[in-house]
């Protein structure tokens, strides 16, 4: 059993937000890695962050990716830094699931993610952060993924209802 679609991209891109649509189109259930590492060791994020640091939070959620590869039937978003960990991105590959991009411009992810005061690598400067972060992760996206969308101007909904419609297209679902 592994994912139906597995969801990348930059924080404000809307994995979660987007995923939850997509689960109910498919009447799936929906997990997203960061509760997945929560559940599992007991502390938000932003506590393990401030605790352990980004490494060791990496190496949590690199399990909890994992664990769901091999477990989960459903729709699951991954942390926007998901793909910087060699092995969560061999594991997607291995699993041969759907795995879709979500994609958007820099001035839209900055108007989504505010002040990033609830996201642990955007609080100080949530615009320059976003930039550097696209250029230090575009790539690993792109090799990851069997599908990119762009967000820009869309709901969620919509974005979702994307994403469903090619996923059958390509016959990744039934």
């Amino acid at each position: 059993m592994t994912p139906r679609a597995v969801l990348v991209g930059l924080p404000g891109t809307g994995k979660t937000t987007t995923g939850k649509r997509l689960a109910k189109i498919l009447g799936a259930d929906f997990a997203d890695s960061d509760d997945l590492v929560e559940a599992s060791t007991g502390h938000s994020v932003t506590e393990l962050f401030a605790a352990d640091g980004e490494a060791a939070f990496r190496e949590h959620e690199a399990a909890a990716i994992q664990g769901a590869l091999h477990a989960f039937d459903g729709v699951l978003a991954l942390g926007g830094g998901a793909v910087v960990d060699a092995g969560t991105r061999a594991a997607l590959a291995a699993a041969a699931v759907p795995v879709v991009l979500l994609r958007a411009s820099l001035p839209t992810l900055a108007g989504r993610v505010g002040g990033g005061q609830a996201r642990p690598l955007l609080v100080a400067d949530p615009v320059q952060r976003l930039e550097q972060l696209a250029a230090e992760r575009g790539a690993l996206y792109d090799s990851v993924a069997t599908l990119v969308i762009d967000t820009d101007g869309c709901t969620p909904s919509q974005v979702a209802s994307r994403i469903a419609a090619a996923l059958h297209r390509t016959g990744a679902l039934p």
